[in-house]
């Protein structure tokens, strides 16, 4: 990653971080990116210039390889969230985006919204995930890989539009059920297991082979184009070194942000700030 373009994306989730506990200054109409993943339900909030002003976030599993599977449970924690995101603005949450995972088809797309719709929210636009994370990034050219809880999302770049995604389901999930099998330990417990920094590397150890799997769906997807850089982003990229393994199993130069799981909720929320 370009040194400037570093530097501007890591100062954004810097901003994130600070959001998540408290918020930040703003001015005017503030505008929220709703983004439904498989293993995060994240909220995030911009202002009317575009700068990060509250976020938060809760573990669910209300969505299975990018499909709402619990509409009732999705709900209840988007409400959940946009009133605790309200009590600290001191004012009332309205404008909305929605994200889904390129190739899912409508129906993904209308749950996605009727969700955010349920919850209290006037959505005003919907886009798939990898295109909400380059109004982060904002890359010219290369792909973006985005490694979710169910599923990757890839997104090929030529002169700053989208021009290719897909989507297949292998993700973060398939992480945490291969370290459960390894330590005969349960879901949950798995999950708690990846997440500790202690343990990034016997963790990496013991899912080596499932980069290397999204390596290669990585790899058969961008092959039809020319591609010279790989960027990641999705919660599931967090792991330490994940990047060095990906690079080397793609054979290209692989840049990973700071805080890759707030890349793409603060990107639906500035699509919302553009009207969807």
């Amino acid at each position: 990653m370009a040194l400037a373009l570093e530097d501007r994306v890591d100062a954004l989730l810097s901003e994130v971080e600070r959001s998540l506990h408290r918020a930040l200054p703003h001015e005017g109409e503030l505008f929220v990116g709703v983004d439904l993943g498989t293993a995060y339900v994240v909220l995030s909030v911009v202002d009317e210039r575009g700068r990060p002003v509250a976020t938060s976030y809760r573990f669910a599993q209300v969505v299975k390889d990018g499909v709402l599977v619990d509409f009732s449970g999705a709900v209840r924690i988007l409400r959940d969230l946009k009133e605790e995101l309200e009590g600290r603005l001191g004012l009332e949450l309205r404008r909305a985006s929605v994200s889904f995972p390129p190739g899912t088809g409508p129906y993904v797309e209308r749950s996605h919204r009727y969700a955010a719709e349920a919850a209290g929210f006037e959505v005003v636009g919907a886009l798939d995930e990898p295109t909400a994370a380059n109004l982060v990034l904002r890359i010219l050219d290369g792909a973006i890989v985005d490694v979710g809880g169910g599923t990757t999302g890839i997104a090929v770049v030529k002169g700053g539009e989208v021009v290719y995604t897909a989507d297949e389901p292998t993700g973060g999930t398939h992480f945490s059920l291969v370290i459960a099998g390894a330590k005969r330990i349960s879901f949950e417990e798995a999950e708690e297991f990846k997440k500790d920094p202690r343990n990034a590397r016997e963790v990496m150890a013991l899912v080596k082979p499932v980069i290397q799997k999204v390596s290669s769906i990585v790899s058969s997807h961008i092959r039809d184009f020319e591609v010279d850089c790989l960027y990641l982003v999705g919660g599931s990229c967090a792991l330490p070194g994940m990047e060095e393994v990906v690079s080397r199993e793609v054979g290209l130069p692989t840049f990973k942000p700071k805080n890759p799981l707030f890349v793409t909720p603060l990107g639906i929320a500035l699509s919302c700030l553009k009207g969807g």
